[in-house]
């Protein structure tokens, strides 16, 4: 990944906890990088070190931790980095989801070494989607479940979302159930 998506960690982790506490997290990952490089590509591991980490110093569950990052990567990172293109993305939810396939195809025009996840849209109503999530990364639902939070609250919407398949029970992909 990206350098941008560990100093999104960092951002989140300090912003909400304080440098102390990334340092720890940072410390307790034993990832030696003292700064990210927001254009260099990184391990994934890295990323998913600092992740752990974070679970453990701040003893919260996995899960939240990468809900709270997908929400923060939108409304933060994204807002912050992307604004031009978030905002391109659709004058509400529904049109941000339809949307969703083409926006990694935008964003690897920045980051060419990218290796974006897939997404596909079905559109089940005025408001009700099933988007299909898929990756060649595992261990990235929460964090998706997240993002798909976070356009919510950016939209000022609240979804109701449902993970109906995970790749963790056998499926080939995720599909997130969104209604609001």
């Amino acid at each position: 990944m990206y350098g941008i998506v560990n100093r999104a960690i960092e951002d989140l982790i300090v912003h909400h906890h304080g440098q102390e506490k990334w340092e720890a997290v940072r410390k307790r990952s034993g990832v030696d990088i003292d700064f990210f490089l927001s254009n260099e590509p990184y391990d994934d591991a890295v990323t998913f070190q600092l992740a752990i980490a974070a679970s453990e110093e701040l003893k919260q569950p996995l899960s939240e931790i990468l809900i709270a990052f997908g929400e923060w990567w939108v409304l933060k990172t994204g807002m912050e980095k992307y604004g031009g293109l978030m905002h391109a993305g659709g004058d509400n939810l529904r049109e941000f989801l339809l949307n969703l396939p083409m926006f990694h195809n935008r964003i690897m025009l920045i980051y060419p070494k990218l290796t974006p996840p897939e997404f596909k849209v079905e559109s089940l109503g005025d408001r009700l989607m099933d988007v299909h999530y898929y990756s060649e990364r595992d261990g990235l639902q929460d964090f998706v479940y997240g993002l798909l939070q976070g356009l919510g609250k950016m939209y000022q919407e609240n979804p109701s979302i449902t993970l109906l398949q995970s790749r963790n029970e056998g499926a080939t992909h995720e599909v997130f159930r969104i209604s609001w």
